[in-house]
Protein backbone atom coordinates (compact mmCIF):
# COMPACT_ATOMS: atom_id res chain seq x y z
CA UNK A 1 0.00 0.00 0.00
CA UNK A 2 1.55 3.58 -0.77
CA UNK A 3 1.97 6.39 1.64
CA UNK A 4 -1.06 8.18 0.13
CA UNK A 5 -3.05 5.03 0.52
CA UNK A 6 -2.00 4.34 4.17
CA UNK A 7 -3.06 8.05 4.66
CA UNK A 8 -6.59 8.14 3.15
CA UNK A 9 -7.33 4.83 4.87
CA UNK A 10 -6.24 6.28 7.92
CA UNK A 11 -8.09 9.24 7.17
CA UNK A 12 -11.52 7.72 6.87
CA UNK A 13 -10.90 5.41 9.81
CA UNK A 14 -10.60 7.81 12.35
CA UNK A 15 -13.62 10.17 10.00
CA UNK A 16 -16.14 6.77 11.03
CA UNK A 17 -14.88 7.13 14.56
CA UNK A 18 -15.35 10.66 14.70
CA UNK A 19 -19.17 10.23 13.78
CA UNK A 20 -19.73 7.02 15.88
CA UNK A 21 -18.28 9.43 18.94
CA UNK A 22 -20.37 12.44 18.03
CA UNK A 23 -23.36 10.59 17.28
CA UNK A 24 -22.54 9.13 20.62
CA UNK A 25 -23.02 12.76 22.47
CA UNK A 26 -19.72 12.26 24.35
CA UNK A 27 -18.33 15.40 23.08
CA UNK A 28 -19.76 18.60 24.33
CA UNK A 29 -20.03 22.07 22.25
CA UNK A 30 -17.01 23.27 24.20
CA UNK A 31 -15.03 20.01 23.25
CA UNK A 32 -16.21 21.05 19.61
CA UNK A 33 -14.52 23.90 19.20
CA UNK A 34 -11.15 23.06 21.19
CA UNK A 35 -8.48 23.32 18.50
CA UNK A 36 -5.88 23.90 20.95
CA UNK A 37 -6.66 22.31 24.04
CA UNK A 38 -5.18 18.67 24.66
CA UNK A 39 -8.71 16.84 24.91
CA UNK A 40 -9.58 14.03 23.03
CA UNK A 41 -11.30 15.92 20.23
CA UNK A 42 -8.67 18.81 20.20
CA UNK A 43 -5.84 16.27 19.90
CA UNK A 44 -7.99 14.57 16.88
CA UNK A 45 -8.40 17.00 15.04
CA UNK A 46 -4.96 18.04 15.14
CA UNK A 47 -3.96 14.69 14.13
CA UNK A 48 -6.45 14.60 10.99
CA UNK A 49 -5.46 18.04 10.16
CA UNK A 50 -1.57 16.91 9.70
CA UNK A 51 -2.39 13.64 7.90
CA UNK A 52 -4.09 16.30 5.31
CA UNK A 53 -1.37 18.18 5.10
CA UNK A 54 0.85 15.49 4.71
CA UNK A 55 -1.58 13.96 2.10
CA UNK A 56 -1.55 17.81 0.37
CA UNK A 57 2.42 17.25 0.27
CA UNK A 58 2.33 13.98 -1.68
CA UNK A 59 0.09 15.37 -4.01
CA UNK A 60 2.21 17.83 -4.78
CA UNK A 61 5.45 15.71 -4.80
CA UNK A 62 3.78 13.42 -7.24
CA UNK A 63 3.11 15.87 -9.48
CA UNK A 64 6.24 17.75 -9.27
CA UNK A 65 4.10 21.10 -8.29
CA UNK A 66 4.45 23.56 -5.23
CA UNK A 67 2.65 24.70 -2.78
Amino acid sequence: MSKKQEIIKRMLDMQSKFIEIEQSGKFSTEDYYDSDGESELARYKREFDELATQLVDLAHEEKGSHR
